[in-house]
């Protein structure tokens, strides 16, 4: 039986810079039938740390549209919670709706039911190379870049832990524990 190697034989890091996220995201909006859904799919994953069952299962009566607010049901037994919408982000909704009339989910598949956690990897891996990016990038990654992203601006670690849904903090200090502006203050000085 073989056994999949760790995820540092396949690349070097886990998460996508913001940078590599917004060209993610630029990518995945010029490809396809489908691509108003992609761009929304792939800022809102970002934006809300989305797990791929967790976005591929949205279904649009948690978007509340009015109050610029979603409701996030957590998969893995993470803490469920409410976050809320940036302006972009109910803009890029409010496209998809438009386009997707009478589907009860947010990010629907070719028949109308909901995508596969399987589609949204395609989606990425299609994204990421259309983007030219030098990194193999998966669904998950979208999740550790909120999280890196929410750490490199000062956000709070039991803070960013609500955010993810993370029921234990230990699964959050990772992302400050590699925030690399915690080391600004260190100078050398070879005077």
């Amino acid at each position: 039986m073989l056994t999949r190697r760790k995820n540092k034989a396949y690349r070097s890091r886990e998460y996508l810079t913001t940078k590599e996220v917004y060209q993610l995201i630029s990518a995945a909006g010029n490809r396809g039938r489908h691509k108003e859904r992609d761009r929304c799919l792939i800022l809102l994953m970002f934006r809300h740390g989305l797990r791929a069952s967790e976005a591929a299962e949205l279904k649009w009566d948690a978007i509340m549209l009015e109050e610029a607010e979603i409701s996030i049901s957590r998969a893995k037994n993470s803490n469920d919670g409410t976050h809320q919408l940036q302006p972009d982000e109910v803009e890029a909704l409010i496209k998809v709706r438009e386009l997707y009339p009478k589907s009860y989910f947010v990010f629907p598949n070719e028949r109308g039911e909901h995508i596969t956690p399987d589609g949204i990897s395609k989606i990425i891996e299609r994204a990421a190379a259309d983007a030219g990016l030098r990194i193999k990038a998966h669904p998950h990654m979208l999740r550790h870049s909120c999280g890196y992203y929410l750490a490199n601006q000062g956000v709070p670690t039991a803070d960013i832990q609500d955010w993810l849904g993370h029921r234990n903090i230990q699964n959050t200090v990772k992302y400050t524990a590699q925030n690399p502006k915690r080391f600004e203050k260190f100078k050398w000085d070879w005077d």
